[in-house]
């Protein structure tokens, strides 16, 4: 057995000897690994190694895609936050000024919103029941109407040479007979409903972020200004107090102007006995908030409706409107807004259209505001660097 085990190990002839692989030797230094420790960590990777850009651009590539599919997906929550944080910012120097009055902030907070309420309580209670009257009118009268065209002259002589009566006939056949189209018109019926129910959602997510974003500016407002350098905070700290204030001082005073606006044309409207004049009065309220072009809307609209007064009616008011808008711009809306913004004409008009164009009415509103604190930033960051070189 002994011999047997003596030939095993015996090398065959010609066989070559086997390759060993042996971990190279531990250096000197190295005996923290020898011992199973983990040693000192090698050079670091220069930032202008070619891996090193390409995988860092790649992952740059990456989160900017990805933003943009979250900003795209995400719009109108986006549009309701920005709304919530304007009207926010809005409400803050109220909120402040019962503050001074030594009202606790949380209990200032609930007299405004309950303030705010009221307003569009108001608005409303007024729009129902004119538009349910009307439509009510409308309903009614519309029989008649209908009747009192297909008897009169013009509909008779029209009909014997066009043959009106056998073609809406013979559409309305076709149209009972389709049932492609029947199905648009649900489809359009409930298209308006989702729109309604859309809209009634957004208005209450605004709400309460609005109500939310109220009660913890101030906490905001610290933990924002904790994100800029420490030798740089104060700055940021007066640069961002700056803009806030500037837009809470523009709200309170374009609503100050939006008020006097609709109770001037409100006692017009009384005087000269214009239909609908409380509801106009909202409506040239609500408008009044958009800048430069919503005065010119409001009266063109209560122009409008006054027409059905008169033309001499109709001719007063808008002198009277149109010249108050004048008074308005020179005297009453620089008086309220010294203490807001200042915004140059082509400016204001730019970025009136620039926000029209990109939220619609949201960008309108708030255009004046972001313009100014573009403006400031411009002005105390960029152009202050600059002069000192």
């Amino acid at each position: 057995m002994r011999n047997f085990a003596n030939r095993l190990r015996r090398p065959l002839p010609g066989a070559q000897p086997r390759v060993r692989f042996l971990m190279p030797p531990v250096q000197e230094g190295d005996e923290a690994a020898a011992e199973g420790g983990f040693g000192a960590p090698g050079p670091r990777m220069s930032s202008k190694h070619p891996i090193y850009v390409g995988f860092m651009g790649t992952v740059g590539v990456g989160i900017a895609l990805a933003l943009y599919y979250i900003a795209q997906h995400t719009t109108q929550l986006l549009v309701w936050i920005l709304a919530a944080l304007f009207i926010a910012l809005g409400l803050d120097p109220v909120v402040r000024w019962l503050e001074g009055r030594r009202l606790p902030r949380a209990l200032g907070i609930v007299v405004t919103l309950v303030a705010l309420l009221g307003v569009f309580a108001a608005f409303f209670g007024t729009l129902i029941p004119t538009l349910v009257d009307q439509i009510t009118q409308l309903v009614t009268a519309f029989p008649g109407w209908i009747t009192d065209f297909l008897h009169s002259d013009f509909y008779k002589s029209v009909d014997e040479q066009f043959g009106i009566k056998q073609r809406v006939t013979d559409e309305l056949q076709k149209f009972g007979q389709n049932s492609q189209a029947i199905t648009d018109v649900f489809g359009g019926v409930l298209g308006v409903g989702s729109t309604i129910a859309n809209t009634a959602f957004g208005s209450l997510v605004v709400l309460v972020l609005s109500l939310y974003f109220l009660s913890a500016l101030p906490a905001m407002k610290v933990w924002a200004y904790r994100l800029a350098p420490r030798t740089r905070r104060a700055r940021v700290e007066a640069l961002s107090e700056e803009i806030t204030r500037g837009v809470g001082n523009y709200v309170i005073g374009q609503v100050c102007v939006a008020v006097l606006n609709a109770t001037f044309a409100f006692i017009v409207m009384t005087i000269l006995h214009v239909p609908f004049a409380a509801l106009l009065a909202f409506v040239v309220g609500f408008l009044a908030f958009i800048p430069l072009v919503g005065g010119v809307v409001a009266g063109t609209t209560i122009v409008l409706v006054a027409l059905t007064q008169g033309w001499q009616t109709a001719l007063v008011l808008g002198i009277a409107y149109f010249a108050y808008l004048q008074f308005e711009a020179y005297f009453v809306s620089p008086r309220i807004m010294q203490r807001a913004v200042a915004v140059p004409g082509p400016v204001a008009v730019i970025s009136v259209i620039a926000g029209g164009s990109l939220l619609g009415v949201l960008g309108a509103l708030i255009a004046i505001p972001t313009a100014a604190a573009v403006m400031l930033l411009i002005r105390e960051v960029f152009i202050a660097r600059q002069d000192q070189h």
